[in-house]
């Protein structure tokens, strides 16, 4: 289980310094697909977890939504033992129909199986982690969908590399890496990845964004996908200090709304960021509220003229009455 290649080290480093900050004892478990990324991430994990004392295993996530997909989840978690880790699982997520999309349905069934069942086999452990092989192919092309979305600052902003859910940390300890290094570091492991079908259909806007960021970089030149994730990672810090300044500005749920007055004494940037923090709370997708959505539920404070309730993503409907402004779920027959 050597590190020969420079793609495996680099693999094993990013993993390192997540099983640093572990107490001993503790259990990190890597999210695998099956697919390149998720493989290499798994390869990195059954390297460095016996020097640092945790407990290294893996989650597959079956979504059930290819033919064959019961099948690949087993050869997934074949490959995860042959490498050593231990404990290995396979679980069915249950994707939920949903006006946002599948993928963003699948997204969220996965995130809700893979906090549950680390957290199931994390019982007995001083602590649990979930590392998910995200790279920085990855963050470039959630930059470039914020963009194309005009989702504003957190959008561009990409994926954080720490995440918590359902009280589960999410790590993504190889966001700083090419797609091309985890390639080579499967292929120096003798990982056989799969292929999602999924990755090539147009039907889905991030396939059609990969391949958007694939001809921009040959049209613009090489290291276009580099300089997005280096713009989210500047970009992160003004979000992260925007997100603490709207929570201030709003921090409780106030069942009789919010007073309109508390909203229009904010400057307009604040003001974007607790729409979209309001909404969120009440249920709507986070990839699925662009600016338009913000700007919308915005003019009930600031061009108010009577207008009628408004509906955003999550099936919600947002209004303004007595004041306050409100934000519902649209029941049967609304």
């Amino acid at each position: 289980m050597g590190a020969g290649h420079p793609a495996q080290a680099h693999c094993r480093r990013g993993v390192r310094a997540v099983l640093e900050g572990l107490p001993a004892g503790s259990l990190a478990l890597a999210a695998v697909s099956g697919g390149t990324d998720s493989l290499a991430l798994a390869g990195a994990l059954a390297a460095e977890g016996a020097p640092h004392d945790v407990t290294v295993g893996a989650i597959i996530v079956d979504h059930g939504l290819q033919p064959d997909s019961a099948e690949t989840a087993l050869l997934a978690a074949q490959q995860c033992g042959d490498l050593g880790l231990a404990p290995v699982a396979i679980v069915q997520a249950v994707v939920a129909a949903s006006g946002d999309g599948l993928e963003a349905a699948a997204r969220e069934a996965r995130y809700s199986a893979l906090a549950e069942t680390a957290a199931a086999m994390g019982e007995e452990h001083p602590a649990h982690v979930v590392l998910l092989g995200h790279t920085r192919d990855d963050q470039a092309e959630q930059v470039l969908l914020g963009l194309a979305r005009g989702s504003g600052a957190r959008s561009l902003a990409g994926m954080p590399a720490l995440v918590v859910r359902e009280g589960t940390p999410f790590v993504r300890p190889l966001l700083h890496l090419p797609r091309e290094t985890t390639e080579q570091a499967c292929a120096a492991w003798g990982l056989v990845p799969w292929e999602d079908p999924m990755n090539s259909d147009r039907a889905y806007a991030r396939v059609r964004v990969r391949q958007a960021l694939a001809m921009l970089e040959d049209d613009l030149g090489p290291g276009l996908g580099e300089a997005l994730a280096r713009s989210a990672d500047l970009l992160r810090d003004d979000a992260d200090l925007l997100d603490d300044l709207a929570e201030a500005a709003v921090p409780d749920d106030d069942p009789a709304g919010v007073p309109v007055g508390v909203l229009a004494d904010l400057a307009p940037a604040l003001r974007s960021r607790v729409w979209r923090r309001l909404l969120l709370r009440a249920g709507s997708p986070a990839g699925a509220v662009t600016a338009a959505h913000v700007a919308a539920c915005d003019g009930l404070v600031t061009d108010w003229h009577g207008q009628g309730p408004l509906h955003v993503p999550g099936n919600l409907r947002v209004g303004r009455a007595d004041g306050r402004v409100h934000i519902t779920p649209v029941t049967g027959g609304q």
